[in-house]
C-alpha cells in the first residue's frame, strides 16, 4: 500500500474530526445537563444513593456526604420502576449466579498458576518434575485463565445484569446464555487442558488449538444473543452509553477472536502482525468496553447523581471506536513490518488521549464535591480505583507506543507491568466492585462480613503496587542493560531478580486477596454468618419473586 495515500488519509480524516469536534461545539455537546444521564434512575430517584455492599451505617453516612453535597433528596423514587427493576433483577439472578461461580473459580485457578510462574522467574529449578509445570506452560495456563476465563465470565456476567436495568425489561433468551456460558467453559477447559499436554498455537492469547475455540466461538454468540433479544423488547427509547459499550464489546470479540483463529490464514510475519493486532484490541475493545460500561452504571447509581456530561461519554465511545484498532501494531517496533505500520499504530496510540481524557473529565466532574463518598462505599473503592487504573494505563501505553521510549521498554518486564495495568489494575477492579453490588440484588442476601471487603481492598491493592512498581523498575534497569553494549547479556537478567522476587511478594499478597474474596463469596452464598438486610432495598420484592 502505498504510504502517501495512508498518510494523506489520516490527514483528511483527522480534517474531518476538527470540523465535527468544532461543530460539537456549536450545538453544545458538552452540556452538563444532557438529559440522557438520567435514564438509569427512576422518576425521583435522582439524588438517592444505591450501595449493596454497603453497611446499615456506611449507607446512612454515604447518604449523608451526598446530602452535604446539595445533590440528596429524601425520596425513594417512583415505587411502581423500583418495583420493575427488582423483577428485572430477579430475572437474571440464576444466570448472573452461574457467571460469577464460573469466575471465581477461574480467578483462583489463574492466580495459583501465575503465582507458580512468578516465582519460577527467580528460582528456575522450583517445581520442574512435571511438564505442564514448566514456565512455557504455566504461564499460558495463567494467561488463558484470566484472559478467556476470570475476566470474561466477571464481565459477561455484569453485562446480564445491568442490561435489563437499562432496558427497564426481564432479560430474554436467558437459556440461550446458559448454554453459551456452558460451551464457553467447555472450550476454554478443552482448551488449557491441550496446552498442558503440549499443545500449542505458538501466538500469545492464541495458544488454545483452533478445534476446540470453535466452542468458544458459539458459545460466545449465544451469550450476546440476549442483548439482541432484550434490545429489541426494550421499554425504553433512549439507549445509555453503557448499552454502547456493551453492544459493542459483544460484537467486536467474535469478530476479533473468529478472524485471528482462522486456520491457515497467516503465515510468517502475517501472524505476527494478526497476533499483536488481536491481543491488543481484546483488551480494548472487549475487556474495556465492558469495564467502562460498568463505570458507567454503577458509579452514578452509588451516588445517586447523573454523569455530568452525557454527550461527553459518547464522544469517549466513538473515539475509542475510532482510535483503537490498530494500536497493537507499536509492539513490532524493530520487526520486519512496513515503516508505514509501526507509523500508524504510534499515532493511533497518541490519539488514544482523547478518549481517555474524555472519560477521565467526565468522572471528575460527576465526583466533584462527592469524593468523601468513597470512605463509605465498598463498590465505589473498587470502581474508583479502577476508573483511575484506566487513565494511568491507556497513558502509560501512548507513551510507551514512542520510538525513544519502546527502545528501552520492548522485550522487558516493563511491558508486562503495563499489561497487568490495565487488565488488573483497571479490569479487575472494576469487575470486583460490580460483582459487590451485584450479588446482593441477585440473591436478596447481603455480604456476612463487610470487614473482609475492606481486607480484600487493601490486599490486592498493596500487592499490586508492590507487582507494578517492582517490575516496572526492573523492567527498566533491565532495558537499560541490554542498550549497554558494554556490559554482557547476564547482567540484564542479574539485575531483575530483586524485582521479580518483589513481584512474587506482591503476587501472593494478592493470591490472598481472591482467596478471602472466594471466601466471602461462599460464605455469602451459604449463608454462614450475619444476616443483614438494611441495604438490601429489594430483598422483600425478591424474595417474592423466587417464592414457589
Amino acid at each position: 500500500m502505498n504510504p502517501a495515500a495512508i498518510l494523506l488519509s489520516a490527514f483528511v480524516i483527522s480534517f474531518v474530526a476538527l470540523v465535527i469536534f468544532i461543530w460539537s461545539q456549536r450545538i453544545g455537546l458538552f452540556d452538563r445537563s444532557s438529559s440522557g444521564a438520567e435514564v438509569i434512575f427512576a422518576p425521583g430517584e435522582i439524588g438517592r444513593v444505591e450501595e449493596p455492599a454497603g453497611t446499615a451505617s456506611s449507607q446512612q453516612a454515604l447518604q449523608g456526604a451526598v446530602d452535604a453535597a446539595g445533590t440528596g433528596t429524601t425520596a425513594h423514587g417512583d415505587p411502581h420502576e423500583i418495583a420493575e427493576r427488582a423483577a428485572a433483577d430477579a430475572s437474571t439472578g440464576p444466570l448472573i449466579f452461574f457467571f460469577y461461580c464460573c469466575s471465581i473459580v477461574w480467578l483462583l485457578v489463574a492466580s495459583a498458576a501465575g503465582l507458580t510462574a512468578s516465582i519460577k522467574l527467580h528460582d528456575p529449578d522450583w517445581l520442574t518434575s512435571q511438564q505442564w509445570l514448566t514456565f512455557g506452560i504455566i504461564r499460558t495456563l495463567h494467561l488463558n485463565s484470566v484472559a478467556y476465563g476470570w475476566t470474561p465470565m466477571a464481565g459477561l456476567g455484569t453485562v446480564l445484569f445491568v442490561i435489563p436495568r437499562v432496558l427497564k425489561t426481564p432479560l430474554i433468551g436467558m437459556r440461550f446464555a446458559f448454554l453459551g456460558a456452558i460451551l464457553w467453559n467447555a472450550g476454554l477447559i478443552a482448551g488449557l487442558g491441550a496446552i498442558a499436554a503440549g499443545f500449542n498455537a505458538g501466538l500469545m492469547w492464541l495458544e488454545m488449538p483452533w478445534q476446540v475455540s470453535i466452542l468458544m466461538a458459539v458459545g460466545g454468540a449465544l451469550i450476546g444473543l440476549p442483548l439482541v433479544l432484550t434490545l429489541v423488547n426494550r421499554r425504553v427509547e433512549h439507549l445509555y452509553v453503557s448499552v454502547w459499550y456493551m453492544g459493542a464489546a459483544l460484537f467486536w470479540f467474535p469478530v476479533l477472536f473468529i478472524t485471528a483463529k482462522i486456520p491457515g490464514l497467516y503465515t510468517g510475519v502475517q501472524a505476527g502482525t494478526m497476533n499483536w493486532w488481536f491481543g491488543h484490541n481484546v483488551l480494548g475493545l472487549f475487556y474495556t468496553p465492558l469495564a467502562l460500561a460498568s463505570i458507567y452504571y454503577f458509579l452514578p447509581k452509588i451516588i445517586g447523581r447523573p454523569i455530568r456530561s452525557y454527550n461527553l461519554s459518547l464522544l469517549g465511545f466513538w473515539a475509542l471506536a475510532f482510535f483503537y484498532g490498530q494500536v497493537g501494531g507499536h509492539h513490532l517496533i524493530g520487526g520486519p513490518v512496513p515503516e508505514w505500520m509501526i507509523t500508524l499504530s504510534i499515532v493511533q496510540s497518541m490519539m488514544m488521549i482523547i478518549p481517555v481524557a474524555a472519560f477521565s473529565v467526565n468522572m471528575f466532574q460527576t465526583l466533584e464535591g462527592q469524593l468523601s463518598t468513597f470512605r463509605y462505599s465498598p463498590t465505589l473503592r473498587f470502581i474508583g480505583i479502577g476508573g483511575l487504573m484506566y487513565a494511568a494505563s491507556s497513558l502509560q501505553g501512548s507513551i510507551e507506543a514512542l520510538r525513544s521510549v519502546n527502545l528501552i521498554t520492548h522485550f522487558t518486564h516493563f511491558t508486562v507491568a503495563h499489561a497487568h495495568l490495565g487488565l488488573y489494575g483497571f479490569v479487575t477492579f472494576v469487575f470486583f466492585g460490580a460483582m459487590y453490588f451485584v450479588m446482593p440484588r441477585i440473591t436478596a442476601r447481603e455480604w456476612p462480613y463487610p470487614w473482609l471487603i475492606s481486607a480484600h481492598f487493601w490486599l490486592v491493592s498493596g500487592g499490586f503496587a508492590l507487582y507494578f512498581i517492582g517490575l516496572t523498575i526492573g523492567g527498566w534497569l533491565q532495558g537499560e542493560a541490554m542498550l549497554d553494549g558494554t556490559r554482557p547479556f547476564m547482567d540484564s537478567v542479574a539485575v531483575t531478580i530483586p524485582y521479580l522476587q518483589a513481584r512474587s511478594i506482591g503476587g501472593a499478597i494478592m493470591g490472598l486477596g481472591h482467596l478471602i474474596f472466594a471466601a466471602h463469596f461462599i460464605a455469602m452464598v451459604l449463608n454462614f454468618g450475619p444476616t443483614r438486610n438494611q441495604p438490601a432495598l429489594f430483598s422483600h420484592l425478591l424474595a417474592k419473586k423466587v417464592a414457589p
